[in-house]
């Protein structure tokens, strides 16, 4: 009876843990299938980002498939920067750790921006350095 109690906690933590990992692989394939419409897609745990020509759609992934998907131009785009725990950092010299890592957009109509999560700094640091060479291609071409 003893030896049951004590392994009891460690049954109910694999049941737990086998549940989670079914939800997080749902989540996964819903964002697969989701991704297939875009150019360019990334996944993580705090948000799904997807470019298909000028435009970027992101959301928050869940079991389903995202969720509060936004959409918007990169033609209105003033600026894409890499923000480390709030604070803008050099995109090509990011630091290593941080806590909070976004990447802003920055639009030129109006003083409002949209931040995107990311869980891991090399890999915001390599879309935002992609949009930015994107950003400045459309603007030559903007200009020609």
């Amino acid at each position: 009876m003893e030896r049951g109690l004590l392994w009891l906690p460690l049954l109910v933590m694999f049941f737990w843990l086998a549940w989670q990992g079914s939800k997080e692989y749902q989540k996964v394939e819903a964002y697969r299938a989701w991704a297939e419409q875009f150019e360019r897609a990334k996944y993580d745990i705090y948000s799904v980002l997807g470019q298909k020509d000028n435009n970027i759609t992101w959301g928050k992934p869940t079991p389903k498939g995202p969720i509060k998907l936004e959409t918007f131009s990169l033609l209105d785009v003033e600026q894409a920067r890499l923000l480390i725990d709030d604070k803008p950092v050099d995109i090509e010299a990011p630091p290593e750790k941080g806590r909070a890592i976004e990447l802003e957009f920055i639009f030129s109509e109006a003083a409002n921006s949209v931040r995107v999560p990311f869980t891991e700094i090399p890999l915001a640091a390599e879309w935002g350095k992609y949009l930015q060479r994107t950003l400045q291609s459309l603007r030559k071409e903007q200009n020609q």
